[in-house]
C-alpha cells in the first residue's frame, strides 16, 4: 500500500473512532477534532520519509492523543502565569494545582460505543439536518471540509462555517457524548442522516453527474460502521436498502433476513418478506 492510500484510509477508516474515543476521554470536541487533524498533518509530513508504520490506527491514537495533552499543558501553564500576573483577573479554582486530572480518565470502552456515541452527538435534534450531515461526515466519515463542500455543491467557506456554528452549538448547549436511553428515538435521526447522504450520491445535484459513487460508498461504509447498533431491526432494515440500492444484493439479503430476526411485530415481518422476494434469490 503506498503512502497516499495509507493516509486516505486512516483518515476516513480510522480518524472518527479516534476522534470518538478521544472526545470521551477529554470532554472536549473541538480538542478531539483539532488534536486527531494535527496528528493526520504529522502523518503527512512524516510518513512519505519514515514509511508507514506497522498499525497506522494505534499511530494515529497515541500522535493525538499526545497533542491533546500537550495542547491542555499550554493552556494550564498560561494560566498559571496569568494568576501570577494578574491574580485579579482569574477566578482561582479551588484545588486547582495545574494538574493533569483532566485528561486522567479511563482507558475502557468499546471503541464502536465511542462512535455510536460520536454519531449521535452529531445527529442530536438539537441540530439542523445540513449541521446533522456535514458534522457526521466531517467527524466520523474523516472527510475534509473541502471534500464535503464538493460534494454538496456548496462553497467551502458556507460548510466551515456551518460545522463551526454546529460545534459551538453543542459546547454551548452542553449536548453530552452519551447514548441516550430511549435510543429507539434516535436511530431514525441517524439513519435519516445516512439516507440523505447516499441520496445525494444517487441523485446528485451536481451538473452533468448522474450518480456520485464516493457518497453511495461514503454512505453504506458509515452504516456498516455503527456496530453499535446491531440490535436494532430499523438498522438492518436500512442498511439493507442502501446495499440492494447501491448493487450488492447478497450482502442486502442478509442484512433484511437479520432485520426480520430481530422483529416480533407481524406486520412487519411480512413486509420484510416481501423485500427479501423482490431481491430475488439467494446466489449459491
Amino acid at each position: 500500500m503506498s503512502v497516499d492510500d495509507a493516509l486516505t484510509r486512516v483518515a476516513r477508516e480510522e480518524s472518527g473512532r479516534v476522534l470518538a474515543l478521544l472526545a470521551r476521554r477529554f470532554g472536549d470536541l473541538d480538542l478531539a477534532d483539532e488534536s486527531v487533524q494535527d496528528a493526520l498533518v504529522q502523518a503527512a509530513r512524516v510518513w512519505p520519509e519514515q514509511g508507514v508504520p506497522d498499525n497506522p490506527p494505534a499511530w494515529l491514537l497515541t500522535v493525538a492523543r499526545n497533542k491533546a495533552i500537550d495542547r491542555l499543558r499550554r493552556e494550564a501553564s498560561a494560566r498559571r502565569r496569568t494568576r501570577r500576573a494578574a491574580p485579579d483577573l482569574v477566578a482561582e479554582q479551588e484545588g486547582d494545582d495545574g494538574s493533569n486530572d483532566r485528561y486522567v480518565t479511563d482507558e475502557g470502552g468499546e471503541m464502536p460505543d465511542d462512535q455510536l456515541r460520536l454519531v449521535l452527538l452529531c445527529c442530536h435534534p438539537a441540530l439542523d439536518r445540513d449541521a446533522q450531515i456535514a458534522l457526521t461526515l466531517r467527524m466520523v466519515g474523516g472527510l475534509t471540509t473541502p471534500e464535503i463542500a464538493a460534494a454538496f455543491i456548496v462553497p467551502e467557506a458556507t460548510l466551515a462555517q456551518r460545522i463551526v456554528r454546529a460545534k459551538r452549538k453543542i459546547r454551548d448547549a452542553g449536548i453530552p457524548l452519551s447514548i441516550p436511553a430511549a435510543l429507539d428515538a434516535r436511530i431514525d435521526a441517524v439513519l435519516n442522516v445516512l439516507y440523505l447522504v447516499f441520496n445525494e450520491g444517487y441523485l446528485s445535484r451536481a451538473d452533468g453527474v448522474a450518480l456520485r459513487v464516493d457518497l453511495i460508498h461514503e454512505a453504506v461504509r458509515l452504516t456498516d460502521g455503527l456496530d453499535g447498533l446491531d440490535r436494532y431491526h430499523l438498522f438492518h432494515v436500512a442498511r439493507g436498502e442502501l446495499l440492494a440500492r447501491s448493487g450488492d444484493a447478497t450482502s442486502a439479503r442478509l442484512a433484511v433476513i437479520r432485520a426480520a430476526e430481530l422483529t416480533d411485530k407481524g406486520a412487519e415481518r411480512h413486509h420484510l418478506g416481501r423485500r427479501l422476494r423482490d431481491l430475488g434469490p439467494a446466489v449459491a
